[in-house]
């Protein structure tokens, strides 16, 4: 037969690289409930969409090539529920799936072939780091730099699940990424500890070093935890249909939706400002039924960030929470909402801001973790943002906190009956102003607090047109939905300017 002995050679090539590496570290991953970069993306892509980039990619290094499937990276492009999507799956069973010559360039080439066709990016990253002895040396270090990229304007979607040891350049694209999801038990780190105990004399376990509950609670790298490969890989399909293929597409609308429960807001948000609750509940009535994504959601939990649907349309939206702190911001507050509303401006997810909170949290610790630059970058973000905006006051809204939460710096601006408005608190300014205590002289405090709190209501703000409405909370969702579409006509193709794209990823 013509070829025979050809189409054989070509056969068992594929066969091999398919096989990935070790059969024992495959069998391990197997026991563990772990999976392998090739089933991974079985669950990514849509059956039989997946066109791989590279499989008989091996190392540049001639005594390595035999042992190198794929060079520790399966990679290509596929559909996501119909969406076709670039891939960077991390082979941990070949050199930990470290970071080498060939290896950089299979997904080098996969991220081009999306920012250049508007495609969203997934990685699904493992990494031991660099791998040496490639990168040893001036030559290999001068090689590693020529070709790598650390920077990149937002132009298309990249999402990345961390599934495992992820070091060096695995972690650096997880840091550029988009959004970022991680499975408990997995380590984001510029280097391993067995690298810090060494360097530098400190020994350090992993989760310590780069778990998901430092990701996720202290630094704010992670969107959301998950406990399986599986369920991460479905986050990222649910969080993808958000988002458009690249930033000059409008975002996705879906024609079905379920309705929410704004009439339950009454029973939701207790009138009285003193009173907690979640305002997350509150999210949920307002937008379409099911249809909220929290992101950041174990971080600086005063501020809420969230993907929604309002009558099938895509927002984004930024709450205060007066279950945490009594909603009050404090700095890492200020960096997840900037970073959200970056994110939002660059694939045009308009922005809806529900403020509920006493202002900003001031004090030693809050300065000395730079308050006031936090607060600039937040309101730079939110006025570079050129996407509708969005600003409505529930209960209240104090002090510098009020502009940033969106009042005055969105397309309109509203307010619900009974919310207050003021430059501070009215009891604050009394204990400043009168220098009189609630505990010293409740009566002459409560007069006090009354005579300040005059001129603090909804219809004040309204009077000189400095709110554009006055609603009922029960008319908060039909209310949004209206001025969602009446502020989305003057886009072209609901595209905003993109101002925010080149904001670095992290701050």
């Amino acid at each position: 037969m013509p070829y025979e002995k050809t189409l054989e050679e070509l056969a068992a090539r594929r066969a091999a690289a398919l096989a990935m590496g070790s059969p024992k570290r495959l069998a391990e991953r197997r026991e563990a409930g772990i999976l392998n970069a090739r089933e991974r993306l079985a669950l990514l892509f849509d059956p039989g969409s997946f066109e791989e980039a590279g499989l008989l990619a091996q190392s540049v290094r001639p005594e390595m090539a035999g042992r190198t499937p794929a060079d520790g990276v399966v990679s290509g492009f596929g559909r996501i529920d119909g969406r076709l999507a670039g891939a960077n799956a991390a082979d941990f069973t070949t050199y930990g799936s470290s970071s080498a010559e060939t290896h950089g360039k299979k997904q080098g080439f996969v991220r081009a072939a999306c920012e250049k066709n508007g495609l969203p990016l997934v990685y699904l990253n493992e990494c031991a780091g660099g791998r040496i002895p490639d990168i040893m040396g001036a030559a290999g270090i001068g090689r590693a730099g020529e070709g790598g990229r650390y920077t990149r304007r937002r132009s298309s979607p990249v999402l990345a699940a961390v599934l495992g040891l992820t070091y060096g350049g695995g972690a650096f694209a997880c840091i550029n990424a988009d959004l970022v999801v991680m499975r408990k038990g997995s380590v984001l780190a510029v280097s391993s500890q067995m690298t810090t105990s060494v360097a530098i004399g400190e020994e350090a376990d992993p989760q310590d070093l780069g778990g998901w509950r430092l990701h996720s609670e202290t630094t704010g790298f992670v969107d959301a935890v998950v406990d399986t490969d599986a369920e991460a890989i479905a986050w990222i399909k649910r969080a993808l249909s958000y988002l458009p293929d690249h930033a000059n597409a409008a975002t996705p609308v879906q024609a079905d939706h379920a309705d929410g429960d704004a009439a339950a807001l009454l029973d939701l948000v207790p009138e009285t400002r003193a009173k907690t609750y979640d305002i997350r509940k509150a999210i949920a009535a307002i937008a379409d039924a099911g249809s909220v994504l929290a992101i950041k959601d174990r971080f600086a939990k005063a501020a809420v960030t969230a993907f929604a649907r309002i009558k099938g349309r895509a927002v984004g939206i930024v709450a205060t929470n007066p279950m945490f702190k009594g909603g009050a911001l404090d700095p890492d507050a200020c960096d997840k909402i900037a970073s959200f509303i970056v994110l939002c401006d660059s694939f045009n997810l308009p922005l809806v801001f529900l403020a509920d909170t006493p202002g900003f949290l001031v004090g030693l610790e809050s300065e000395r973790r730079r308050l006031p630059g936090k607060i600039m970058n937040f309101m730079a973000a939110l006025e570079l943002a050129s996407v509708p905006k969005i600003a409505l006051v529930l209960r209240k809204s104090f002090g510098q906190a009020y502009l940033n939460m969106g009042a005055g710096r969105s397309d309109t601006t509203a307010a619900w009956a009974g919310a207050e408005i003021s430059f501070m608190d009215p009891a604050v300014a009394v204990n400043i102003v009168y220098a009189v205590k609630r505990e010293d002289d409740p009566a002459r405090f409560e007069d006090l607090a009354k005579e300040v709190a005059k001129g603090t209501s909804a219809y004040d703000l309204a009077a000189p047109f400095m709110a554009h409405a006055v609603i009922d909370p029960r008319e908060t969702r039909d209310y949004l939905a209206r001025h969602l579409d009446i502020f989305s006509r003057r886009l072209t193709g609901a595209i905003g300017d993109h101002r925010l794209a080149d904001w670095p990823p992290a701050f």
